[in-house]
Protein backbone atom coordinates (compact mmCIF):
# COMPACT_ATOMS: atom_id res chain seq x y z
CA UNK A 1 0.00 0.00 0.00
CA UNK A 2 1.67 3.23 -1.16
CA UNK A 3 1.97 6.50 0.78
CA UNK A 4 -0.80 8.18 -1.23
CA UNK A 5 -3.27 5.40 -0.37
CA UNK A 6 -2.26 5.53 3.29
CA UNK A 7 -2.75 9.31 3.43
CA UNK A 8 -6.10 8.98 1.65
CA UNK A 9 -7.34 6.33 4.10
CA UNK A 10 -6.17 8.34 7.11
CA UNK A 11 -8.04 11.39 5.81
CA UNK A 12 -11.22 9.32 5.38
CA UNK A 13 -10.75 7.86 8.87
CA UNK A 14 -10.31 11.33 10.39
CA UNK A 15 -13.44 12.61 8.65
CA UNK A 16 -15.52 9.62 9.78
CA UNK A 17 -14.33 9.88 13.38
CA UNK A 18 -15.21 13.60 13.36
CA UNK A 19 -18.75 12.86 12.10
CA UNK A 20 -19.27 10.10 14.69
CA UNK A 21 -18.17 12.41 17.51
CA UNK A 22 -20.42 15.18 16.19
CA UNK A 23 -23.40 12.81 16.20
CA UNK A 24 -22.64 11.65 19.74
CA UNK A 25 -22.34 15.28 20.87
CA UNK A 26 -25.48 16.62 19.18
CA UNK A 27 -27.97 13.83 19.89
CA UNK A 28 -29.26 12.43 23.17
CA UNK A 29 -30.08 8.85 22.15
CA UNK A 30 -27.95 7.75 19.18
CA UNK A 31 -27.50 4.17 17.99
CA UNK A 32 -25.40 2.48 15.32
CA UNK A 33 -27.18 0.34 12.72
CA UNK A 34 -25.32 -2.96 12.62
CA UNK A 35 -26.00 -5.72 10.09
CA UNK A 36 -22.84 -7.79 10.42
CA UNK A 37 -21.77 -6.60 6.97
CA UNK A 38 -18.39 -5.07 6.15
CA UNK A 39 -19.59 -1.44 6.16
CA UNK A 40 -21.25 -1.60 9.59
CA UNK A 41 -18.26 -3.56 10.92
CA UNK A 42 -15.93 -0.87 9.59
CA UNK A 43 -18.16 1.85 11.09
CA UNK A 44 -18.15 0.11 14.49
CA UNK A 45 -14.36 -0.10 14.36
CA UNK A 46 -14.24 3.64 13.65
CA UNK A 47 -16.63 4.32 16.54
CA UNK A 48 -14.36 2.40 18.89
CA UNK A 49 -11.43 4.51 17.70
CA UNK A 50 -13.47 7.71 18.16
CA UNK A 51 -14.00 7.04 21.88
CA UNK A 52 -10.87 5.09 22.79
CA UNK A 53 -9.95 4.20 25.51
CA UNK A 54 -13.60 4.30 26.55
CA UNK A 55 -16.29 1.98 25.23
CA UNK A 56 -18.70 2.90 22.43
CA UNK A 57 -21.30 5.14 24.16
CA UNK A 58 -24.30 3.94 22.17
CA UNK A 59 -25.86 0.56 21.31
CA UNK A 60 -25.65 -1.44 18.10
CA UNK A 61 -29.09 -1.98 16.53
CA UNK A 62 -29.73 -4.89 14.16
CA UNK A 63 -32.99 -5.17 12.24
CA UNK A 64 -33.05 -8.90 11.50
CA UNK A 65 -35.18 -10.09 8.58
CA UNK A 66 -35.11 -13.65 9.90
CA UNK A 67 -33.62 -14.71 6.56
CA UNK A 68 -30.01 -13.87 7.36
CA UNK A 69 -27.02 -16.10 6.72
CA UNK A 70 -26.06 -18.17 9.76
CA UNK A 71 -22.46 -16.99 9.35
CA UNK A 72 -23.60 -13.36 9.62
CA UNK A 73 -25.55 -13.89 12.83
CA UNK A 74 -22.73 -15.85 14.48
CA UNK A 75 -20.25 -13.12 13.57
CA UNK A 76 -22.64 -10.38 14.74
CA UNK A 77 -22.90 -11.90 18.21
CA UNK A 78 -19.18 -12.56 18.65
CA UNK A 79 -18.23 -9.12 17.29
CA UNK A 80 -20.58 -7.25 19.64
CA UNK A 81 -19.24 -9.25 22.59
CA UNK A 82 -15.65 -8.52 21.59
CA UNK A 83 -16.46 -4.82 21.23
CA UNK A 84 -18.18 -4.84 24.66
CA UNK A 85 -21.09 -3.12 22.94
CA UNK A 86 -24.78 -3.36 23.77
CA UNK A 87 -26.53 -5.23 20.95
CA UNK A 88 -30.24 -4.64 20.36
CA UNK A 89 -32.00 -6.97 17.92
CA UNK A 90 -35.49 -6.46 16.56
CA UNK A 91 -36.90 -8.90 14.01
CA UNK A 92 -39.22 -8.64 11.04
CA UNK A 93 -40.85 -11.85 12.26
CA UNK A 94 -42.03 -9.98 15.38
CA UNK A 95 -43.61 -7.34 13.13
CA UNK A 96 -45.36 -10.07 11.12
CA UNK A 97 -46.59 -11.81 14.30
CA UNK A 98 -47.99 -8.49 15.57
CA UNK A 99 -49.77 -7.90 12.21
CA UNK A 100 -47.59 -4.85 11.66
CA UNK A 101 -46.21 -6.33 8.43
CA UNK A 102 -47.40 -8.85 5.87
CA UNK A 103 -45.18 -11.42 4.18
CA UNK A 104 -45.03 -11.36 0.40
CA UNK A 105 -47.10 -14.13 -1.15
CA UNK A 106 -44.45 -15.28 -3.59
CA UNK A 107 -41.98 -18.14 -3.96
CA UNK A 108 -39.07 -17.47 -1.55
CA UNK A 109 -40.44 -14.06 -0.42
CA UNK A 110 -38.01 -11.25 0.43
CA UNK A 111 -38.40 -9.42 3.72
CA UNK A 112 -36.09 -6.52 2.89
CA UNK A 113 -38.90 -4.02 2.37
CA UNK A 114 -40.54 -5.10 5.65
CA UNK A 115 -37.47 -3.96 7.60
CA UNK A 116 -38.74 -0.38 7.38
CA UNK A 117 -41.68 -1.11 9.69
CA UNK A 118 -39.51 -2.94 12.21
CA UNK A 119 -36.90 -0.18 12.13
CA UNK A 120 -39.40 2.64 12.67
CA UNK A 121 -41.01 0.69 15.54
CA UNK A 122 -37.57 0.24 17.15
CA UNK A 123 -36.88 3.98 16.84
CA UNK A 124 -40.15 4.70 18.62
CA UNK A 125 -39.58 2.01 21.26
CA UNK A 126 -36.13 3.25 22.28
CA UNK A 127 -36.72 6.93 21.40
CA UNK A 128 -33.62 7.04 19.22
CA UNK A 129 -33.00 10.49 17.77
CA UNK A 130 -30.03 9.47 15.61
CA UNK A 131 -29.11 6.28 13.79
CA UNK A 132 -25.62 6.00 12.36
CA UNK A 133 -25.23 3.75 9.33
CA UNK A 134 -22.61 2.54 6.90
CA UNK A 135 -24.23 3.76 3.67
CA UNK A 136 -21.87 5.19 1.08
CA UNK A 137 -22.61 7.56 -1.80
CA UNK A 138 -20.95 5.29 -4.38
CA UNK A 139 -23.39 2.43 -3.73
CA UNK A 140 -26.48 3.67 -5.53
CA UNK A 141 -27.77 6.88 -7.13
CA UNK A 142 -30.34 7.54 -4.36
CA UNK A 143 -27.59 7.32 -1.76
CA UNK A 144 -25.46 9.71 -3.79
CA UNK A 145 -27.91 12.46 -2.79
CA UNK A 146 -27.39 11.92 0.94
CA UNK A 147 -25.88 14.40 3.39
CA UNK A 148 -23.76 13.23 6.33
CA UNK A 149 -26.66 14.28 8.59
CA UNK A 150 -29.87 13.10 6.89
CA UNK A 151 -33.04 14.59 8.38
CA UNK A 152 -36.12 12.34 8.81
CA UNK A 153 -39.54 13.61 9.86
CA UNK A 154 -41.78 12.15 12.58
CA UNK A 155 -42.94 9.44 10.15
CA UNK A 156 -39.33 8.47 9.40
CA UNK A 157 -39.66 9.77 5.85
CA UNK A 158 -36.73 11.14 3.85
CA UNK A 159 -37.28 14.17 1.64
CA UNK A 160 -34.22 15.05 -0.49
CA UNK A 161 -35.52 18.63 -0.80
CA UNK A 162 -35.75 19.07 2.97
CA UNK A 163 -32.13 18.63 3.97
CA UNK A 164 -29.66 21.00 5.64
CA UNK A 165 -26.63 22.48 3.88
CA UNK A 166 -23.30 21.14 5.16
CA UNK A 167 -20.80 23.87 4.35
CA UNK A 168 -17.30 23.42 5.78
CA UNK A 169 -18.47 20.25 7.59
CA UNK A 170 -20.79 22.19 9.89
CA UNK A 171 -23.69 19.89 10.73
CA UNK A 172 -27.11 21.08 11.84
CA UNK A 173 -28.81 18.45 14.01
CA UNK A 174 -31.72 20.65 15.07
CA UNK A 175 -35.00 18.78 15.20
CA UNK A 176 -38.43 18.87 16.81
CA UNK A 177 -39.95 16.14 18.97
CA UNK A 178 -40.50 12.95 17.01
CA UNK A 179 -38.03 13.80 14.24
CA UNK A 180 -34.70 12.05 13.98
CA UNK A 181 -31.55 11.89 11.86
CA UNK A 182 -29.68 9.20 10.00
CA UNK A 183 -25.95 9.90 10.05
CA UNK A 184 -23.55 8.36 7.50
CA UNK A 185 -19.92 8.85 8.59
CA UNK A 186 -18.38 6.88 5.69
CA UNK A 187 -20.43 8.60 2.97
CA UNK A 188 -17.32 9.61 1.03
CA UNK A 189 -15.76 6.14 1.05
CA UNK A 190 -15.85 3.74 -1.88
CA UNK A 191 -16.05 -0.04 -1.75
CA UNK A 192 -12.35 -0.16 -2.54
CA UNK A 193 -11.59 2.32 0.28
CA UNK A 194 -13.46 0.10 2.75
CA UNK A 195 -11.51 -2.99 1.74
CA UNK A 196 -8.16 -1.20 1.80
CA UNK A 197 -8.99 0.16 5.28
CA UNK A 198 -10.00 -3.33 6.44
CA UNK A 199 -6.62 -4.60 5.21
CA UNK A 200 -4.75 -1.72 6.90
CA UNK A 201 -6.54 -2.15 10.24
CA UNK A 202 -6.74 -5.97 10.07
CA UNK A 203 -10.48 -5.90 10.79
CA UNK A 204 -12.10 -9.37 11.03
CA UNK A 205 -15.01 -10.20 8.71
CA UNK A 206 -17.59 -12.97 8.19
CA UNK A 207 -16.36 -15.85 6.05
CA UNK A 208 -19.07 -15.10 3.44
CA UNK A 209 -16.92 -12.34 1.96
CA UNK A 210 -14.23 -14.81 0.95
CA UNK A 211 -14.40 -17.39 -1.84
CA UNK A 212 -15.88 -20.72 -0.77
CA UNK A 213 -17.87 -23.60 -2.20
CA UNK A 214 -21.59 -23.72 -1.51
CA UNK A 215 -24.81 -24.94 -3.06
CA UNK A 216 -26.46 -22.23 -5.16
CA UNK A 217 -29.12 -21.68 -7.80
CA UNK A 218 -29.48 -19.11 -10.56
CA UNK A 219 -32.65 -17.00 -10.53
CA UNK A 220 -33.27 -14.03 -12.85
CA UNK A 221 -29.58 -13.97 -13.69
CA UNK A 222 -28.52 -13.87 -10.02
CA UNK A 223 -26.62 -16.51 -8.05
CA UNK A 224 -28.47 -17.15 -4.77
CA UNK A 225 -27.30 -19.37 -1.92
CA UNK A 226 -29.57 -22.34 -1.27
CA UNK A 227 -30.90 -22.77 2.24
CA UNK A 228 -33.99 -22.86 4.40
CA UNK A 229 -35.33 -19.66 2.84
CA UNK A 230 -34.08 -20.12 -0.72
CA UNK A 231 -34.81 -23.35 -2.55
CA UNK A 232 -35.28 -24.30 -6.21
CA UNK A 233 -38.69 -24.26 -7.83
CA UNK A 234 -39.65 -26.87 -10.41
CA UNK A 235 -37.72 -25.11 -13.18
CA UNK A 236 -34.51 -24.54 -11.21
CA UNK A 237 -31.61 -26.77 -10.24
CA UNK A 238 -29.23 -26.44 -7.31
CA UNK A 239 -25.53 -26.98 -7.92
CA UNK A 240 -22.21 -26.34 -6.19
CA UNK A 241 -20.08 -23.36 -7.18
CA UNK A 242 -17.16 -21.39 -5.78
CA UNK A 243 -18.54 -17.97 -4.85
CA UNK A 244 -18.27 -15.08 -2.45
CA UNK A 245 -20.58 -12.22 -1.43
CA UNK A 246 -19.81 -8.53 -1.98
CA UNK A 247 -22.70 -7.47 0.25
CA UNK A 248 -24.56 -9.32 3.01
CA UNK A 249 -28.29 -9.16 3.66
CA UNK A 250 -31.50 -11.14 3.31
CA UNK A 251 -30.61 -14.50 1.69
CA UNK A 252 -33.61 -14.25 -0.64
CA UNK A 253 -32.26 -11.17 -2.46
CA UNK A 254 -28.49 -11.13 -1.84
CA UNK A 255 -26.63 -12.46 -4.85
CA UNK A 256 -23.20 -14.04 -4.89
CA UNK A 257 -20.45 -13.61 -7.47
CA UNK A 258 -18.24 -16.30 -8.94
CA UNK A 259 -14.82 -15.74 -7.44
CA UNK A 260 -11.58 -17.37 -6.36
CA UNK A 261 -10.63 -14.42 -4.13
CA UNK A 262 -9.99 -16.01 -0.74
CA UNK A 263 -7.86 -13.25 0.81
CA UNK A 264 -8.30 -9.52 1.33
CA UNK A 265 -5.49 -8.82 -1.14
CA UNK A 266 -7.24 -10.90 -3.80
CA UNK A 267 -10.56 -9.15 -3.09
CA UNK A 268 -8.95 -5.70 -3.42
CA UNK A 269 -7.47 -6.71 -6.80
CA UNK A 270 -10.85 -8.10 -7.91
CA UNK A 271 -12.76 -4.95 -6.92
CA UNK A 272 -10.20 -2.67 -8.56
CA UNK A 273 -10.97 -4.32 -11.88
CA UNK A 274 -14.75 -4.69 -11.65
CA UNK A 275 -17.24 -2.47 -13.47
CA UNK A 276 -20.30 -3.55 -11.47
CA UNK A 277 -21.41 -1.88 -8.25
CA UNK A 278 -21.77 -4.18 -5.25
CA UNK A 279 -25.51 -3.44 -5.05
CA UNK A 280 -25.79 -4.85 -8.55
CA UNK A 281 -25.95 -8.20 -6.75
CA UNK A 282 -29.07 -7.19 -4.78
CA UNK A 283 -32.38 -8.38 -6.25
CA UNK A 284 -34.41 -5.87 -4.20
CA UNK A 285 -32.67 -2.99 -6.01
CA UNK A 286 -33.69 -4.45 -9.37
CA UNK A 287 -37.42 -4.22 -8.78
CA UNK A 288 -37.51 -0.73 -10.27
CA UNK A 289 -35.05 2.00 -11.22
CA UNK A 290 -36.16 4.01 -8.17
CA UNK A 291 -36.43 1.07 -5.75
CA UNK A 292 -33.87 2.38 -3.25
CA UNK A 293 -35.14 5.96 -3.37
CA UNK A 294 -38.74 4.80 -2.82
CA UNK A 295 -37.71 2.78 0.24
CA UNK A 296 -35.66 5.67 1.62
CA UNK A 297 -38.64 8.00 1.36
CA UNK A 298 -40.70 5.46 3.33
CA UNK A 299 -38.17 5.38 6.16
CA UNK A 300 -35.74 2.70 5.01
CA UNK A 301 -32.01 2.94 5.79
Amino acid sequence: MNDYTLDHLKQLESEAVFVIREAAAQFERPALLFSGGKDSICLSHLARKAFHPGEIPFPLLHIDTGHNFEETLAFRNSFAKKMKATLIVRTVQESIDQNRAEEEKTHNPSRNALQTITLLDAIKEFEFDCLMGGARRDEEKARAKERFFSFRNSFGHWDPKNQRPELWNIFNGHKTKGDHFRVFPISNWTELDVWQYIALEKIPLPSLYFSHKRKVLVRNGMILACGEYVYPDQNEKAFEKKVRFRTIGDMTCTGAVESTADSIGDIIAEIAGTRTTERGTRADDRRSEAAMEDRKKQGYF
